[in-house]
């Protein structure tokens, strides 16, 4: 296991955890791949659902901080566009057939814990903040209703 999750990485927003947690997952899994012969179509399929869950993470996370009327979700987004198209880049490296499974990773968990940890808990008091004064019961339509428009939902 690359990364264990903890309390550390938790920034007290319920649906923002869980997709945290899950990204965390994702890169756990690649790890476990990496190194193994004939694992290329493994790291593919990870790479794949990662990049596509963390863009759709990303389009949330921007959605809830706008809605939460947090002044930064500009900058928040221009920091999410330059990650994405860091990955975009490794994942048409791997759609050429390079082992970009290690390269990857390293860049996953450095950034996504310096994310999550440094970036992201800048609007974390402000969301909850937010979240308290609407209540949990209309925050759970709104987040019902951009989960469906922001994740493929099966």
């Amino acid at each position: 296991m690359r990364i264990a999750w903890g309390p550390q990485y938790e920034l007290g927003i319920l649906v923002i955890d869980q997709q945290h947690k899950r990204i965390v997952d994702y890169i756990n899994a690649l790890d476990q791949l990496v190194g193994l012969p004939d694992a290329y179509q493994g790291v593919a399929r990870i790479l794949y659902d990662l990049v596509d869950y963390t863009e759709s993470h990303f389009s949330f996370e921007e959605a809830l901080m706008e809605r939460a009327g947090y002044k930064e979700t500009d900058e928040h987004h221009n920091v999410h566009r330059k990650f994405t198209m860091r990955i975009e880049a490794l994942l048409r490296s791997s759609e050429n057939g390079e082992d970009v499974a290690e390269a990857l990773l390293q860049l996953l968990e450095k950034w996504l814990l310096h994310h999550i940890l440094e970036e992201d808990r800048a609007y974390a008091d402000e969301v909850r903040d937010f979240i308290n004064s609407i209540g949990r019961e209309r925050l759970g339509g709104w987040v019902n209703d951009n989960v469906r428009k922001h994740f493929r939902v099966s």
